[in-house]
């Protein structure tokens, strides 16, 4: 793979280590990114996708490993950031070998980076990788798949910021837009549906739309190129990241921005363009970090425990309120404030 000067790439933030290896004979580049280290670890997801370019997966890398520290911060875990990419090239990949070569890479690490499951990976990848490397977390038998979590905490998250913006935090009959009904937007939606709020998802998928349809009672389906457009109390991005793009600023219709993709703002200064409209966006590392608090707690040292994970998800709403009360006080962008909060939690 030829040198990528990572300095020059966007994301870059200071990280503390940028790995980056290749295998031409099965078609893959790949990076791991650690933005910091706390209490001798970095944690985050590992994603296995098609890049167009190296520089494209690299940055991906950057942005999501200094949004795990972030999220580490504020949803009081002891750990820093990290993030793994598998960049793929072609669709006849040997993805047990790809996996078992990425699982020597993280053991020469020796243990300052634990990761697991993100988009593109599976539960019986991740026992496969288990089976390769000690450093890996959301196994099958304990925390399992963190997509069910992650969209446990965007709900819980959604309740809070319409108590502060609504005056209540009931979502019935309050109107929804999901964009993106994998394991996180399909997680959200039946909770959504369960409390008998008004749901329409997307998703470019048809046979998870056609599930949707089935499975989901009361959902209504969307173009997912228009459904950021529709008139709706939140509006709710869990697809791929850089979803709000300052094209699409003066398309939305919400009172409210709170999703489960990562990295959803295209650039930091939507953030405040969005601030300026009266839109409240939640920070998505502070929306779906019930993903990161399930498999970061199999390495408790008193081991995992389901309880302790959902009380540990309300420090999600504790901190979506904090947001919005300090983003009107200060007059400063929630995006903003949240970043501020946890710097001064990690710094």
């Amino acid at each position: 793979m030829r040198s990528i000067n990572a300095k020059k790439i966007p994301g870059f933030d200071n990280h503390r280590d940028i790995l980056s290896f290749s295998d031409e004979q099965n078609g893959i580049t790949g990076f791991i990114a650690i933005h910091k280290i706390k209490s001798g670890i970095a944690i985050g997801g590992t994603r296995y996708w098609h890049y167009d370019t190296p520089e494209k997966a690299l940055s991906d890398a950057l942005r999501l490993s200094k949004a795990m520290t972030y999220k580490c911060a504020l949803a009081g875990v002891p750990y820093g950031g990290g993030k793994g990419i598998i960049a793929v090239n072609s669709k006849k990949n040997n993805k047990s070998a790809i996996l078992k070569a990425y699982a020597k890479k993280l053991n020469s690490l020796k243990g300052i980076f634990y990761t697991g499951q993100d988009i593109g990976l599976t539960q019986n990848d991740v026992k496969l990788l288990a089976k390769e490397s000690s450093y890996i977390v959301g196994r099958p038998n304990l925390a399992g798949d963190p997509g069910s979590w992650a969209g446990l905490g965007v709900f819980y998250a959604i309740q809070a910021v319409l108590e502060k913006v609504l005056g209540q935090p009931d979502v019935a009959g309050k109107k929804f837009t999901v964009k993106g009904i994998g394991k996180v937007g399909w997680k959200l939606c039946e909770l959504l549906l369960q409390n008998k709020a008004d749901v329409t998802a997307a998703d470019i998928n048809p046979k998870i739309v056609k599930s949707a349809r089935k499975i989901l009672k009361g959902i209504k389906i969307a173009n997912p190129d228009e459904i950021h457009r529709l008139a709706t109390d939140v509006y709710c991005p869990c697809a791929l990241g850089r979803e709000i793009t300052a094209e699409k600023i003066n398309q939305l219709k919400c009172r409210i921005v709170c999703g489960g993709a990562n990295n959803q703002l295209a650039s930091p200064e939507i953030d405040n363009s969005l601030f300026q409209r009266g839109i409240v966006y939640i920070p998505d590392y502070v929306a779906n970090a019930g993903g990161l608090i399930s498999v970061a707690a199999e390495l408790d040292k008193n081991g995992y425990e389901e309880s302790r994970v959902l009380d540990q998800l309300q420090n999600i709403k504790i901190n979506v309120k904090k947001i919005v009360d300090l983003s009107k006080s200060r007059n400063k962008p929630p995006g903003q404030t949240a970043d501020q909060l946890a710097e001064f939690i990690f710094n």
